[in-house]
């Protein structure tokens, strides 16, 4: 198992070869960023939206959560880090896409199926309780048609992605600047189990890249 001694190990690792390697392009990011593409991604520590793409720093402005899940634009109370994140890259990044992507496996989607943690107190599972139910309506819907099986896990974990792109779509900004064709918005999918990664149409189906 990997613990903060192996990072540390990893960092020298990085020190001698892929910073050798870029060190031209640290030193243009030590000057500031201007990434073209956001990805929101999930915080599962199998799918890097930085590794599965092939990247190198600075291309790709990430945030990662629960889920890969964009809440509703709302202006009430609490902690907006997604909000944030999204108002950093449109209005002062001004990237001109945004993809969202979900992933194979997702510990949030068989949270919300489960819906195991429905009810509990904030730091025992409340938090992500409240954070998934933002899947709840398209839940409802899948295990109405489906069941809770392997493929309603898959329908819901697709449905992260449609969810979200509609939620990005509430946001002012966004949607403004969709309508003027400054920005995109696209929906992937990546199947751990084959490696694949699915790109989502203009009909919201998905078809391996």
């Amino acid at each position: 198992m990997t613990d903060f001694t192996d990072l540390i190990d990893g960092y020298h690792r990085f020190r001698t070869s892929e910073y050798r390697r870029h060190r031209e392009r640290w030193d243009e990011l030590s000057e500031g960023q201007s990434p073209r593409v956001m990805v929101i991604a999930c915080s599962d520590s199998r799918v890097d939206p930085a590794q599965i793409f092939d990247t190198v720093p600075g291309e790709i402005f990430t945030v990662r959560n629960i889920a890969n899940l964009v809440p509703p634009f709302e202006t009430g109370g609490g902690r907006h880090g997604v909000s944030a994140a999204l108002e950093f890259a449109v209005n002062q990044l001004e990237v001109p896409e945004i993809v969202v992507m979900g992933h194979g496996s997702c510990g949030g989607v068989a949270a919300s199926l489960s819906k195991r943690f429905e009810g509990a107190a904030p730091g025992d599972g409340g938090f992500i309780g409240h954070w998934v139910d933002i899947l709840d309506e398209a839940r409802d819907r899948i295990v109405a048609d489906l069941g809770t099986g392997p493929e309603a896990v898959r329908a819901l974990e697709l449905e992260t992605v449609r969810v979200s792109l509609r939620n990005l779509l509430t946001f002012p900004q966004i949607e403004k600047r969709v309508a003027a064709g400054k920005l995109k918005l696209k929906g992937a999918y990546f199947a751990i189990a084959e490696g694949v990664l699915y790109v989502m149409d203009e009909a919201g189906e998905f078809a391996p890249a």
